[in-house]
């Protein structure tokens, strides 16, 4: 949520964020002018409070006509009160609703845009020339049903389109991933959580995703829960309510969840395999962390991203995306795209984002600091390893015959094995 004193403060730094973001600047002046309606208020209310309190001591002395006038102008002031303390009210929902709807204030140097506006900051490895090699690449699903990896037919026919099963050698790719992701996460403090999937509206909404995109959100209305699109969402739960002392440094948590998103909108996208689907499973990193120190976090966050892609092994460009892209939470937010050899186009396999004190203000999680001051923490949040990455994977280590050679680093999480190879029966 945003800071309400920083909106009167610099308003303009709200409505240039907002006008970056593609969204209405306008609301900065409509919570302004509901704020401003409650402060007044608020003052009127203190004043005829007072009068209340000085007119109690004259009724008191007071006798006959004068004490009937009295009494009945102290209704009149009751009534005032009354009603100043419900206008108050009101206009505090009505600025609050509206300060709800406006994203996070974006940090100095986002592009500006939507989600074709992101700025690539560099490419790291060298995509393969298979022409050069003298084969022509198979897609991730092809190489999956020849390995006896990826099942996307008995998927839908179990659970429908975009679902599907990983078997054999696919199930045990996803779990070296996610198993050497923990490795890193423990290696740089994070503690490993298995997280709810489950979580109350309070806890979604105070994360900032049940906004412009909450028709990707799968709800179960018979219980008033929302299955969560990523551990980010439980992992800014744990600690609602809390004061936490970040004396000894940030509060890592790398948590393991399946992860369910209901794809809306995207009818006719990414429809082979298994790049875009309703239920994956990812470990996320997730920090608390001071104000002044969120920017050197998110720097930290996407170096440990980019050490868990060396193991993977696959030609890939960090992007820092543009405002319009980044979803209501996020004040910056860089992506490690891969390389996808048979689509020649990148794809997404890791997001960090550096959510400042909008998720904290929402979810009501302090620090007190070192001088006694209580104030909003920072959290952050970023991709380990998901279960997308074998597409990248397959694509980017394929060889001739149908098989894939196995990244080195992830040997040792598949018991030595250096090559994947097609089933033929």
């Amino acid at each position: 949520m945003i800071d309400l004193r920083l909106l009167r403060d610099d308003p303009d730094l709200v409505r240039a964020s907002q006008t970056a973001r593609g969204d209405d600047p306008g609301l900065v002046d409509q919570v302004l002018d509901a704020d401003a309606r409650r402060r007044a208020a608020l003052t009127d209310y203190e004043k005829l409070r007072a009068e209340q309190k000085a007119l109690g001591k004259q009724v008191a002395a007071a006798q006959g006509e004068e004490k009937h006038a009295l009494l009945s102008h102290g209704k009149h002031l009751a009534d005032r009160v009354k009603a100043l303390q419900g206008d108050a009210d009101a206009a505090e929902v009505t600025a609050s609703e509206l300060a709800r709807s406006i994203g996070n204030v974006i940090e100095d140097g986002v592009p500006a845009g939507g989600e074709n506006d992101y700025v690539v900051l560099r490419h790291e490895g060298k995509p393969r020339d298979f022409e050069a090699e003298g084969f022509t690449p198979r897609d991730h699903l092809e190489l999956g049903e020849m390995l006896a990896a990826i099942d996307t037919e008995r998927g839908a026919k179990v659970s429908g389109s975009r679902f599907y099963y990983l078997t054999g050698v696919g199930a045990r790719l996803e779990l070296a991933l996610l198993n050497a992701a923990v490795d890193l996460a423990l290696r740089a403090g994070f503690t490993p959580v298995i997280t709810p999937t489950l979580v109350k509206p309070e806890i979604m909404a105070g994360t900032g995703f049940l906004g412009a995109h909450a028709d990707e959100i799968y709800r179960l209305e018979a219980d008033d829960l929302y299955l969560v699109g990523t551990s980010e969402v439980a992992l800014a739960g744990y600690h609602s309510n809390e004061i936490l002392d970040l004396s000894r440094g940030p509060k890592r948590y790398a948590g393991w969840s399946a992860c369910y998103r209901r794809e809306a909108g995207s009818y006719g996208k990414d429809t082979r395999g298994i790049i875009r689907v309703h239920q994956f499973h990812k470990v996320e990193a997730f920090t608390y962390t001071t104000v002044e120190d969120a920017a050197a976090e998110h720097r930290r966050i996407l170096a440990w991203q980019e050490e868990m892609l060396a193991l993977a092994d696959v030609p890939y460009r960090v992007i820092d995306t543009a405002a319009g892209d980044l979803g209501m939470s996020a004040a910056r937010k860089y992506d490690c795209e891969a390389w996808l050899p048979t689509q020649q186009r990148f794809l997404e396999l890791t997001s960090s984002s550096n959510c400042t004190t909008f998720q904290a203000r929402r979810l009501g999680i302090r620090e007190r600091t070192a001088t006694g001051e209580m104030r909003p923490v920072a959290t952050l949040n970023g991709t380990l390893a998901t279960t997308r990455w074998i597409v990248a994977i397959l694509e980017n280590h394929q060889l001739a015959d149908g098989s894939v050679r196995v990244p080195a680093g992830l040997r040792p999480y598949l018991g030595g094995l250096e090559t994947l190879d097609p089933v033929t029966s």
